[in-house]
């Protein structure tokens, strides 16, 4: 069926996610889902949903829009929402990163961007990381349309701070810069705070990871004005419903709820720090994570036989086998039976 395929289809290299098994009793530290279930404000405002199905959503998503401005102190029309900080990631590549000048963005990075580079039809150009897998800023002072990071890093897991955006856009005020925070809440510097004073910066944020709906498909873009509006036009151009009556709700409640937030991402970063502890102190060299996620090698060790002799002790983690980090493993924070059990068997193992 090869024959009818548009001409773009056939230079495609899509995106592999992290595998969903189906296989009962995994432990599945491998996509960096949150291991604890969602806000039951969350859950309940889902439930309340059910008698709005024959409607369809309301296609501004005003009442989430609100409720995100309102929790990061900017105004509703500088809110832009989609299915998924994905999709959000796709609407942004057209509208605002398709020029004839390369977009930049890190050679490690978020697997996804070189993916729509491609889609969409954008020229781009990697950033090679310094050899500790750390963004340097200074490497960005070459030609290019826009710079896009994503911070904390994937699969890294490594930081800047916001003083280093700001520096970057304070030096480059007529080039774009798209920080794609979907782990941001784990530690790190939110760049949201510098819109305001920053008509070149877009944050794209995720409710996957610290909100734990990576089922609901929730993200959320914030930048001035017409930026927003930029990926308004896309959007209508393509689905103006993306999200549903049950995303509406349930993204906006969990927003609400502080107490929950801030309950489970301290679990989470103290699981994560023990879990650094853990990994050291069995000889891995691990990089210094601000995500719910740890990125870690052993010095004598080959990372994809890790992976695979984890795999059939019945715990997933991620490995990549692209050069510089196809050692490396990408291990999601998970409970702290979970982290217990994988350590249990890296003490066997290395």
């Amino acid at each position: 069926m090869s024959r009818f395929w548009s001409p773009v289809v056939h230079n495609l290299s899509p995106y592999v996610p992290g595998e969903q098994p189906k296989i009962d009793g995994l432990i599945k530290l491998n996509t960096n889902e949150n291991p604890y279930p969602p806000s039951p404000r969350a859950l309940a405002a889902i439930a309340a949903a059910t008698d709005r199905l024959r409607l369809y959503p309301d296609p501004r998503a005003t009442t989430l829009r609100e409720t995100v401005a309102a929790r990061y102190g900017v105004a509703a029309d500088e809110v832009f929402v989609g299915n998924g900080s994905d999709e959000v990631l796709a609407h942004t590549f057209p509208a605002l990163l398709k020029h004839d000048a390369p977009l930049l963005f890190p050679d490690i990075t978020y697997s996804f961007y070189p993916v729509y580079c491609r889609l969409f039809g954008t020229s781009y150009e990697e950033v090679p990381l310094d050899a500790a897998m750390r963004v340097q800023l200074a490497d960005y002072r070459r030609p290019g349309s826009a710079i896009l990071l994503c911070n904390p890093n994937a699969p890294t897991g490594i930081a800047l701070p916001r003083a280093a955006i700001a520096a970057l856009l304070a030096e480059q005020p007529d080039r774009l810069v798209v920080v794609d925070e979907a782990y941001v809440d784990f530690g790190a510097e939110s760049a949201v705070p510098l819109v305001a004073r920053h008509d070149n910066l877009l944050v794209i944020q995720t409710l996957s990871k610290s909100r734990a709906l990576a089922g609901l498909r929730v993200g959320f873009a914030i930048g001035q004005r017409p930026l927003i509006e930029a990926l308004e036009r896309v959007k209508d151009s393509f689905n103006s419903y993306p999200l549903d009556c049950f995303a509406l709700a349930g993204a906006a409640a969990a927003i609400e709820d502080d107490a929950w937030f801030a309950e489970t991402r301290a679990r989470i970063i103290a699981s994560r720090d023990a879990m650094v502890r853990s990994l050291t102190g069995l000889g891995f060299e691990v990089l210094p994570s601000l995500a719910n996620f740890v990125f870690a090698r052993h010095p004598g060790h080959r990372g994809a036989d890790l992976a695979a002799r984890l795999r059939e002790r019945g715990v997933l983690v991620r490995h990549f086998s692209k050069p510089r980090i196809q050692d490396f493993l990408r291990i999601t924070v998970g409970t702290d039976d979970e982290c217990g059990r994988l350590i249990a068997l890296l003490r066997e193992m290395v």
